[in-house]
C-alpha cells in the first residue's frame, strides 16, 4: 500500500512539474485550452492546467533571416534571369503567427517570388541591374503589407545575386571591356595633352626668363657705362679743379710778392710765348704787351754790346 502511495505521489509531482513552464527571453508561448486559443505567455514562469491546457506553439521573437533559392524572372524586354533574395523579418504577434497561415516561411517565399516577378516585369535588363535599391524598397513594402495579417513584420529585403543568361553575361563582359579600353584611351589622350601643355608652358617660361635675363644684363651694362662716364667726368672735373687751384695758388703767390707792372707784363709775355709753341697759326698780342716786348729787346741788345 505504501508503494502505491509513493507512486501516486511521484506521478502527481511529475504532473505538477509538467504544468510549470518557463518562457525564455525573446520567446513567446501560445497556450491552447481544450483545442482553442487561451493566452500568449511572455517571458517568465507560468502554470497551465493539466490535460486541458497545452502549449500549441513556441514563437521566437528575434529578427530572423531567410535566404531563398534563386527564382526565375522575366524582364520587360523578355530577358530571363535568376534572382535570389534574402528576407529579414520579425514576429510581432505570436497569435496571428500561430493561426494566420499554415506554413509562414513557405508563404513568405512564394509571396517573395510573385512580388519579385511583378516588379522585374516592369523593368528592362539595364534597369534591373542598376536599380537594386528601388527593387528592395518596393519588395519590402509589398511584403510588409501582405504579411501583416500573419503577425510578421518584414524589416528588409535584399537582392543577394542577379544571374543573367550566359549570352547576356558575355555581352556585358565585352561591353565592360570596351568601356575600359575607351577610358584607357581617354586617359592616355588626356595625359599626352597635359604633357604637351606642360612642355609648351616650360618653353614659354624659359623664353620669359631669358628675356628678363637679357633685360637685366642690358640694364647692368648701361648702369656700368653710366658709372664709368660719371667717374670719367668726375676725374676731368677733378683735373680742372686741380688746374684752377694751381692757377689760384700762382695768383696768390704773385699777389703776396706784390709784383710791379713790368713783371706782370713779362709773365703775360711768357704765357703768350707758351701759347705760340702750340698748334695756333696766328696770335694777336695786346698793345700793352707789345711795349714790354720792345723794351725787352732793347735790354737784350744793350747786354750784347
Amino acid at each position: 500500500m505504501e508503494v502505491i502511495i509513493i507512486i501516486v505521489v511521484l506521478l502527481l509531482l511529475v504532473l505538477f512539474a509538467s504544468c510549470i513552464k518557463i518562457v525564455p527571453q525573446a520567446q513567446a508561448f501560445v497556450l491552447e485550452r481544450l483545442g482553442g486559443y487561451a493566452a500568449t505567455w511572455d517571458v517568465g514562469i507560468h502554470m497551465k492546467l493539466p490535460i486541458i491546457d497545452k502549449v500549441a506553439k513556441k514563437v521566437v521573437l528575434k529578427e530572423q533571416v531567410v535566404d531563398f533559392a534563386p527564382q526565375p524572372v522575366i524582364t520587360k524586354d523578355n530577358v530571363t534571369m535568376r534572382i535570389d533574395t534574402v528576407v529579414f523579418f520579425q514576429i510581432t504577434d505570436p497569435k496571428l503567427f500561430a493561426y494566420g497561415v499554415e506554413n509562414p516561411i513557405m508563404a513568405i517565399e512564394n509571396l517573395t517570388a510573385t512580388t519579385l516577378r511583378n516588379i522585374i516585369g516592369d523593368l528592362e535588363l539595364d534597369e534591373t541591374l542598376t536599380s537594386r535599391e528601388v527593387i528592395n524598397t518596393k519588395m519590402r513594402s509589398a511584403l510588409d503589407v501582405a504579411t501583416d495579417p500573419w503577425g510578421i513584420k518584414v524589416n528588409r529585403v535584399e537582392l543577394k545575386n542577379i544571374i543573367p543568361p550566359a549570352a547576356i553575361q558575355d555581352a556585358m563582359e565585352k561591353q565592360m571591356k570596351a568601356e575600359r579600353e575607351r577610358r584607357e584611351a581617354i586617359l592616355i589622350a588626356e595625359g599626352e595633352k597635359k604633357s604637351t601643355i606642360l612642355v609648351a608652358e616650360g618653353k614659354k617660361e624659359s623664353a620669359i626668363l631669358e628675356a628678363e635675363a637679357e633685360k637685366e644684363a642690358a640694364i647692368l651694362r648701361a648702369e656700368a657705362k653710366k658709372e664709368a662716364m660719371i667717374r670719367e667726368a668726375e676725374g676731368q672735373a677733378e683735373a680742372i679743379r686741380a688746374v684752377q687751384q694751381a692757377n689760384a695758388e700762382g695768383i696768390r703767390y704773385l699777389n703776396e710778392a706784390n709784383p710791379n707792372a713790368a713783371v706782370l707784363q713779362l709773365k703775360s709775355l711768357e704765357a703768350f710765348a707758351k701759347a705760340a709753341d702750340g698748334q695756333a697759326t696766328k696770335i694777336i698780342i695786346p698793345s700793352e704787351i707789345q711795349g714790354v716786348a720792345g723794351l725787352a729787346k732793347s735790354v737784350m741788345e744793350v747786354a750784347g754790346k
